[in-house]
């Protein structure tokens, strides 16, 4: 087995897979990418048919890297011929009078500054689009047409199968177990021997401090488990994709839904609303107390969602305190670069991987990441203060 390679990538979930698309379409054979268990494995974050896709978002940092996404996409599915990207509309809801950079006055704000098209909707036009919503009158929305959903499942594998066509090697079952600085590159331990790269790249979600800890460097990053609910309304017809967005729930408690894609069922969940946890110690079990959380609201704002329960499922949340993303070389080791997804990239993945090979092949990208450093305070700053749980979201039956 070869040894030696231009760039190796440590995690093939959604923007480890990604990276070694990107990666190969410029160093082919010098691309090796790696995955502790099987591809497509559960025990992570990337599984499952749908992740939200919008561009609807609080922070210009991020509405600046939504077009990019949206365009990269769609290359991705011109090229593998899979679709990928299912556009639904979609809606950011809320009570008025709700306060905190989150709200749709700071989404559309920032939309807005990126001449992004949106609406912002009183609750009788919102039910009057669309009568599933039982909203009171104080609610509003921020509706936006090309918010949709990414099937994950299928965005991974496609990535992964490109990435082998433009030659990169791709091996799962194979733990990395430590990683090392050596002179102008780095070593790759694994129970198959050492590799050895030019560069890494790290995307590695619940586990990347696994392995920054053999760098001397840890992370303040919050795991949770966390999970989403599929529900076989018998209402299939109100809730198929071209009749009905994506939504959120912006409010101390959030949560989030899609209309039937994967499953013939709708699916919806709380967004941090489950414990702290490991990548060792997560469980696989559902939680009911965050269950009846996400039944109430349903049963009270989108009745018709609910139906018997098809299934719970399972993933990690891998949190820096500030919420953002962490693209960067890790600190003191230029040639290992590091994403850390903050439990909402998954948008974004195409677009990530291509922003970190370019900063493994060039040590520079055009996309502006510059708030996603890995030396700003929520990460340096001991005191820095958690912000992406909401005190009210503390559990209660």
């Amino acid at each position: 087995m070869q040894r030696g390679y231009e760039v190796i990538v440590v995690g093939c979930g959604g923007i480890g897979s990604s990276a070694a698309y990107w990666l190969a379409q410029r160093a082919g054979a010098g691309v090796l990418a790696m995955e502790q268990f099987a591809l497509g494995h559960e025990r992570g974050s990337s599984q499952d048919h749908s992740r939200i896709i919008r561009r609807s978002y609080h922070d210009p940092a991020y509405a600046a890297l939504a077009s990019p996404a949206y365009d990269l996409w769609g290359r991705m599915e011109e090229e593998s011929g899979i679709k990928l990207v299912v556009e639904t509309g979609g809606l950011d809801l809320e009570l008025i009078g709700t306060t905190g950079i989150k709200d749709v006055a700071h989404c559309a704000a920032a939309m807005e500054a990126q001449g992004i098209a949106h609406e912002v909707l009183s609750a009788d036009e919102i039910m009057y689009r669309y009568p599933q919503f039982q909203l009171p009158g104080n609610a509003r929305g921020l509706y936006q047409a090309d918010s949709g959903l990414v099937d994950a499942a299928k965005a991974n594998a496609v990535h992964i199968a490109l990435a082998r066509r433009h030659g990169a090697t791709i091996l799962e079952g194979l733990p990395v177990r430590a990683i090392r600085s050596v002179g102008d590159g780095v070593e790759v331990q694994t129970d198959e021997g050492i590799f050895g790269a030019k560069h890494v790249v790290l995307a590695c979600g619940a586990w990347t401090n696994n392995l920054l800890g053999g760098l001397g460097i840890t992370w303040p990053l919050t795991v949770t488990q966390e999970q989403v609910t599929y529900f076989a309304t018998p209402y299939l017809r109100e809730f198929a994709p071209d009749r009905f967005p994506i939504w959120i729930w912006r409010a101390p408690e959030e949560f989030y839904g899609f209309p039937i894609y994967g499953e013939v069922a709708t699916k919806a969940g709380q967004d941090v609303g489950g414990e702290e946890v490991t990548a060792e110690t997560r469980t696989f079990e559902p939680d009911p107390l965050t269950r009846e959380r996400l039944i109430r609201f349903l049963d009270a704002h989108i009745p018709r969602f609910l139906g018997p329960e098809l299934m719970t499922k399972t993933c990690l949340y891998t949190m820096p305190p500030d919420r953002n993303f962490v693209i960067d070389a890790v600190p003191g080791h230029p040639r290992i670069t590091v994403a850390a997804d903050a439990a909402h990239a998954f948008k974004f993945a195409t677009l990530f991987g291509r922003i970190l090979s370019q900063l493994a092949l060039d040590g520079w990208t055009e996309y502006p990441i510059a708030p996603f450093r890995a030396d700003r305070l929520a990460l340096t700053d001991p005191t820095f203060r958690p912000i992406f749980r909401n005190e009210a979201v503390l559990r209660h039956a």
